[in-house]
Order: structure tokens, then C-alpha cells, then sequence
């Protein structure tokens, strides 16, 4: 083989391979070899059919199989001369005049990975802000409870329904005198006073007795999901069926029985445990945050385009589709395109602070346990019907890119474990809205939320209207800094120290075959729930 580089230039190389029609057909030859013993032909006893026969029986096929094989062999002992480190899978074509018995020519192209410097993580100081429970928050969650629970005990015929009491109901809603879809419905409660129904359907029920038949006049909401019945002035044929008043509930041990637990003191110590979760976590995401924003800031090196475009893509379906959801569609996808670049700066902070974080886990022996990579799989594999469980896991075990994803979340969380180790941190108690006002402020964007009410058409009152697409933007720029997990760079960076090429794919070869394989090695999963985004 004859190897010449024909381009060298940041992280981009390329070469040319030469492969020689002799050097194929000793690999065709030797490929005869193995498997003549197991050819079958009418005519001959097994194992016994010539080698000229097999070879014109099989023959294109192995002088195929023997040209993938060469270049296999050459991306190999390519990248193993030039001691390259591809950052992605590389790019490995056949020249178009190729013919079989002829010299072959293969160009390859590949991005490697950059010499990421040793990462400094000596002098690294960070503030960790805390946040007491408030007791006060825990005894308004107590009253919740307590409100969920409470029971309703049937009236006398005669008592008219005030707020706080729960009607029982059928009803008929027409618009336009005519029903509509998800309009009728039977024995529906309703606490008059929970704001559950269109605006001004409760207030016209206070007064009604069980038996009573009453029709409520309402109108729809101007942004009711619903197209065709926004702002449309309704009515509904109602006939309640009861009246009950609330019961008292108290808060006792009582209420943590029929919750299933012993006693309110276990109640309570639950839902503590439940708050401090919750604000430890926020304590984390402020401190991995200002650890991140170090380290991009202490280390700049070039990444690899492909990785930061890949990135980039992610970051970029997610923010379409967000869009595709907002009130103007064209005026959200506009406000993305003006700030593309800005995404584009965050993809290529991910991927650099992955390539980090990597170099530093591999360093200093930040490892994955093969108890703990268990438990991931079974934690994932338990997403899935109880059928395709198995072939799950052994898909995760062929499959060493989607292994890498599994394990990235929890190996890039001990590295920055590791890293929280080393720095000097100090404490500062706060309020839980100046922790949350610090991580949304670091970056200068204000929160924003997306609510989606997907309800049927009951006379249920919509969600609050979405803020124009203009005002929301940079709220979703902020998102997808906040939220951005680095996990994804991370088990690229890992997979590459681990296995830094597979097999080429080249013209001719079963690739459609290969594909089918690995589509029938993947479970067919129910709907898994959506993984949450590590903080960044």
C-alpha cells in the first residue's frame, strides 16, 4: 500500500491510499482458501471442490469482500503510522473508475481530535450557595395535602351549593345551538371555586340544588386550544345530580395514613427530604455552572467542526420545534436565524468543555464501575416492554457509541464530583429566590416557561396565553445554555480514546444489510420518558 497526506490544515487531514491489484488477489486467494472446505458442488465431495471453481463461482463477491478488507486494513495502519486521534468516523471513498483487477485508488478524509492541553484545575474556586428549608413552605405543602384529601359528604336535597362545595353534574354544550365535539359529559365534579372550568361556568352554579336543571351561558377564551371554538359563545344544558359539602380534614397522623405511611412526623420528614433534593440540586446547577464557565475560560483550543455542527444540529431541532409551537411561527423562526450564531458559540462551548472534561476523567482515573454501567442498563432497559428488555441490553453491549451515551450522564457527574473535590469552595446562605435569580442571571437572560394544555373539550378553562415568539427568544437562548449537557461530547471524546475507528464502509459493500441488522438489534420500546438535561 502506498499512503501520500494531501491535507493538513487545523484539524482536517486527508489522504490517498493506493492499493494494488496484487495485494487483493493474495487477500482474494487466501479468502479461496478458507472457505473452499465448506463450498458444496453437485459432483464433488465436501471440502473437495477445486479452488479455480470456487473462485469462479464466488469470485466477485470475495474479490469485494477482500478490497473492504484492504481498506480496512489501510484506514488501520493509517491512522496507527500517523498516530491519529479522528475526532468523528472517516470519510473513505473508492475512486469512480475503479475496476475489479485493477489498482485501487481510496481518498480518505477524517477531522482529528485536537491536543487538548493539560487541563489546569488547580486554583479552581467556587461559591456554594445554600438554602435552608423554610418550614413555613413545608406546612403549606401539608395543607395541599391535606386539601387533596379532603372528602365531601353528601347534602341535604334542599342546601343550595356555595364556593367550596362540589356539584355533581351532567351536562350539553352546544355553540351556535349545535353539540359539539367532547361537549356532553356525565357525572362531572366540580369544586365551584377551583377554576377548573371556562371563566364564569362555577360562579353560575352557586345556588343550585341537587335536581335543579340550569342552563350556563359562557364564552370560550380568545386563545382556547381548540380552533374552532375560540371566543364562540356557549351553552351548556346542565342537571345536577348532588351537592356535597366539604368534610373537615385535619392535619394528623390520620391524613399520613391514608396516604400509606405511619405517622405525620414521617409525612413531614419525607416531604423535608423531598425540598432539600430539590434545592441541593439548584445548588448544584449554580455551581457546576460558575465550574464550566471556569474552565471554558482557562482553556481554548480548536475543536473538531464536525463535532461542533452535530452539536449544533441537536441544540437546533430543539429550538425548531419549539417554534413550531409559538403563537407566530414565522416571527419565533425568524428571531432564531438572527441569533444563529449565538447557538453556534454554545454547541462549540459543549463540545470544548466535553473534550475537557474527558481529558481530565481519563487523567486522573474518573471511571465508570461495570456494577454502575449495570445498573444503568437496567435502569433504561426497564423503559421498555418487559419482552424486548433483553434485547436491549445485548444491543447496549454490541453497540459501543450507544454505551458511551448511556454512561456519559453519570461519568461526566463524577468528573465534575472529582472537580468540586479540588476546589477551594466557601459557602453563602441565601434565599431560594436569590439562588434561582443567580443561575438565571449568569446569562443575562430572563426564565422563561412553555406550557402545552392538551385537554379535551370539556368545559375546562385553557392555559394562560404564550408571550409573543419576540419576547420568548431570549429566554430560549438562555435555555439551551442552562440546560445544556455536555454528556453527548463527553461520550464521543470517550468512545474515540476507546475505539478510535471502526470498520470503513466502502463502495459495493453490504451497508444496507449491516443497517437492517442493527435496526433488528434495537427493541421496539414504548414510549420512554423524556431524559432530562444535566446542568451545565
Amino acid at each position: 500500500m502506498q499512503t501520500v497526506e494531501t491535507l493538513n490544515e487545523g484539524l482536517k487531514r486527508a489522504y490517498t491510499l493506493k492499493i494494488t491489484a496484487k495485494d487483493i488477489d493474495k487477500k482474494v486467494d487466501a479468502e479461496v482458501k478458507r472457505v473452499a472446505p465448506q463450498v458444496r458442488m453437485p459432483g464433488f465431495r465436501p471440502g473437495k471442490v477445486p479452488a479455480n471453481l470456487v473462485r469462479k463461482m464466488h469470485g466477485e463477491a470475495l474479490a469485494q469482500d477482500a478490497l473492504n478488507s484492504s481498506i480496512q486494513d489501510g484506514v488501520q495502519s493509517l491512522v496507527s503510522e500517523y498516530k491519529l486521534r479522528p475526532a468523528t468516523q472517516p470519510s473513505v471513498r473508492l475512486n469512480d473508475d475503479y475496476e475489479a483487477g485493477k489498482d485501487a485508488e481510496i481518498t480518505i478524509e477524517l477531522e482529528v481530535l485536537p491536543d487538548v492541553p493539560t487541563p489546569s484545575i488547580d486554583g479552581l474556586k467556587l461559591e456554594r450557595l445554600t438554602v435552608p428549608v423554610d418550614e413555613a413552605k413545608i406546612d403549606e405543602r401539608l395543607a395541599e395535602l391535606a386539601g387533596q384529601s379532603k372528602s365531601f359528604d353528601e347534602a341535604p336535597k334542599t342546601y343550595k351549593a356555595k364556593t367550596g362545595d362540589l356539584v355533581v353534574m351532567d351536562f350539553a354544550g352546544k355553540v351556535d345551538g349545535v353539540a359539539f365535539d367532547g361537549g356532553t359529559g356525565t357525572d362531572m365534579s366540580i369544586e365551584i371555586g377551583s377554576g377548573r372550568l371556562i371563566p364564569g361556568f362555577e360562579d353560575q352554579l352557586v345556588g343550585v340544588k341537587a335536581g335543579d336543571e340550569k342552563t350556563v351561558e359562557v364564552a370560550f377564551p380568545e386563545d382556547y386550544p381548540v380552533e374552532n371554538l375560540k371566543g364562540k359563545p356557549a351553552t351548556f344544558d346542565v342537571k345536577v345530580t348532588a351537592v356535597k359539602k366539604p368534610g373537615e380534614t385535619k392535619i394528623d397522623d390520620d391524613l399520613a395514613k391514608n396516604l400509606g405511611l405511619e405517622s405525620l412526623e414521617q409525612l413531614r420528614g419525607i416531604l423535608k427530604g423531598q425540598a432539600e433534593q430539590e434545592l441541593n440540586g439548584l445548588t448544584r446547577t449554580y455551581m457546576k455552572r460558575k465550574l464550566l464557565d471556569q474552565l471554558a475560560a482557562g482553556h481554548d483550543f480548536p475543536v473538531p467542526p464536525t463535532m461542533v455542527e452535530q452539536e449544533f444540529d441537536q441544540i437546533w431541532h430543539q429550538l425548531q420545534h419549539e417554534a413550531e409551537h409559538e403563537e407566530d411561527v414565522e416571527a419565533a423562526k425568524a428571531e432564531l436565524e438572527a441569533e444563529k450564531d449565538d447557538y453556534r458559540a454554545i454547541a462549540e462551548r459543549r463540545v470544548r468543555l466535553g473534550l475537557l472534561l474527558s481529558e481530565i476523567g481519563q487523567a486522573n482515573g474518573v471511571e465508570v464501575t461495570a456494577q454502575e454501567m449495570n445498573m444503568l442498563i437496567q435502569q433504561a432497559a426497564s423503559q421498555y416492554r418487559p419482552e424486548d428488555r433483553q434485547r436491549f441490553v445485548q444491543y447496549i453491549q454490541q453497540e459501543p457509541l450507544a454505551a458511551a451515551q448511556l454512561r456519559a450522564p453519570l461519568y461526566e457527574d463524577k468528573v465534575v464530583d472529582f472537580l468540586f473535590d479540588k476546589a477551594d469552595i466557601t459557602d453563602r446562605e441565601v434565599t431560594r429566590e436569590e439562588l434561582e435569580a443567580a443561575i438565571e442571571s449568569d446569562d443575562g437572560f430572563a426564565s422563561g416557561t412553555h406550557t402545552h394544555d392538551h385537554d379535551n373539550h370539556k368545559p375546562r378553562k385553557s392555559s394562560k396565553k404564550a408571550a409573543p415568539a419576540k419576547e420568548k427568544a431570549p429566554a430560549k437562548k438562555a435555555a439551551a445554555k442552562k440546560d445544556e449537557s455536555l454528556s453527548e461530547a463527553v461520550a464521543e471524546a470517550e468512545l474515540v480514546a476507546e475505539e478510535p475507528v471502526k470498520k470503513a464502509a466502502t463502495r459495493k459493500a453490504p451497508a444496507k444489510k449491516a443497517e437492517a441488522a442493527e435496526t433488528e438489534a434495537k427493541p421496539a420500546a414504548k414510549k420512554a420518558p423524556a431524559k432530562k438535561k444535566a446542568e451545565a
